[in-house]
């Protein structure tokens, strides 16, 4: 299941697997996607994207996810769309 209000979704959240693995940094939202800080060593110096249907829910400082860390990268996308 998605989370139903994308907008508690904010800047700088840790974005993690179900797993607790590490993901990245919430950089923004964009449409349906939530757009990942390059900054974030784990992005290799590149924005990545996951659809908003991968996050479960925001718990305190932390975006949670529907797959495993290992499954989000796998399925990050490196440009923006609609």
């Amino acid at each position: 299941m998605a989370i139903s209000d994308p907008s508690v979704i904010r800047e700088h959240l840790e974005v993690v697997g179900s797993d607790g693995g590490h993901v990245g940094t919430v950089d923004g939202v964009e449409g349906q996607r939530v757009r990942l800080t390059k900054s974030d060593p784990a992005s290799g110096g590149t924005h990545h994207y996951l659809h908003l249907d991968v996050v479960d829910r925001v718990d305190g400082d932390r975006v949670v996810l529907t797959r495993t860390a290992a499954e989000a990268r796998d399925e990050w996308g490196v440009k923006s769309v609609g």
